[in-house]
């Protein structure tokens, strides 16, 4: 039990030092994070802060901290999990997952392919429509469950054109986590 202590003590000194080290603050709620964007500052990388990309690999480790000297805090093992890069250095990739699950990854595991999770905040057994085109009144082409991973093909501001297994329709952009309110892209 005392080594117990001592290994969740270390990981709480480890992530403190990190977040010191790198500016971070650890009090600031996830949602809150994301919903605090004035402008869109601009990483090493030269893109933008905070952006949407997807995981690579089926398995990916993520770190306390940007590098492989940090301990492993978690891994993700589904290829195409939409993530939110929301800082850089160097070759590593801070994150955070539709839970709010924050950690660093290194570069060469992330894609920019577009991907998105259907309303990951859905708990019950609500099904949402996907729709043949960007408006309420289509007809609906598929009944999608909160939580499955979709490629994203276009995005309008309001509505998201999806793939999921072959299927392509709309869902409003604000039932998908991997988009941001009013982003347009195709």
């Amino acid at each position: 039990m005392y080594r117990v202590f001592l290994a969740q003590l270390l990981k709480f000194i480890t992530v403190a030092v990190a977040a010191t080290v790198l500016g971070l603050s650890l009090n600031m709620p996830a949602h809150a994070q994301s919903e605090e964007k004035i402008d869109t500052p601009v990483g090493k990388s030269g893109l933008p802060l905070p952006r949407f990309v997807s995981l690579k690999p089926a398995r990916a480790n993520i770190r306390v901290g940007p590098g492989r000297d940090y301990a492993v805090s978690w891994l993700f093992m589904k290829a195409g999990l939409p993530v939110e890069i929301i800082q850089e250095y160097d070759n590593w990739r801070r994150i955070r997952d539709a839970d709010g699950t924050e950690g660093w990854i290194y570069q060469s595991l992330l894609s920019g392919k577009r991907t998105a999770m259907t309303a990951p905040w859905e708990k019950s057994d609500r099904l949402l429509e996907l729709r043949s085109s960007p408006e309420p009144t289509a007809s609906i082409i598929a009944h999608v469950e909160g939580g499955v991973i979709a490629n994203i093909r276009e995005c309008n501001g309001e509505w998201c054109r999806l793939e999921v297994n072959k299927v392509r329709g709309w869902l409003p952009q604000r039932e998908i986590w991997g988009a941001y309110p009013g982003e347009v892209f195709d």
